[in-house]
């Protein structure tokens, strides 16, 4: 089993920029954990973020964040991060990042078993 908890939401201006934290513990090696983020606002369905390979070497992006967010991870501190910049008020919603055992990169929410709570990012206009 893998725990994961995410922090660093809050409230940011469009334009600013925020960075979000995912720590994860567990029973399996992080860096054999391939890790996603995912947003949902209301009334939305869940939506993939970015995914990154448990080397951290491969990555991927939505469409919607191309250009303006960062997924990174750090496999000493057993945490992965996602940079935000340049936000805007359509990026508001509750991220949660997601992880599981696997060498590709992973785009589905079904693909992931460990789900943190979330944290919730607002963007005012």
């Amino acid at each position: 089993q893998v725990q994961l908890a995410e922090s660093g939401g809050g409230l940011a201006q469009a334009g600013g920029s925020l960075r979000l934290s995912c720590a994860a513990s567990g029973h399996i090696l992080f860096k054999d954990l391939g890790m996603g983020w995912f947003r949902q606002a209301p009334g939305n369905e869940r939506e993939f973020v970015a995914a990154i390979t448990g080397t951290g070497d491969s990555y991927w992006y939505a469409d919607s964040v191309k250009g303006r967010f960062t997924i990174s991870r750090d496999n000493a501190k057993n945490t992965m991060y996602l940079q935000m910049n340049n936000l805007r008020p359509e990026d508001t919603a509750v991220y949660s990042c997601s992880a599981d055992q696997r060498r590709d990169l992973a785009f589905r929410a079904v693909q992931y078993r460990f789900w943190g709570r979330g944290t919730q990012v607002t963007v005012s206009s």
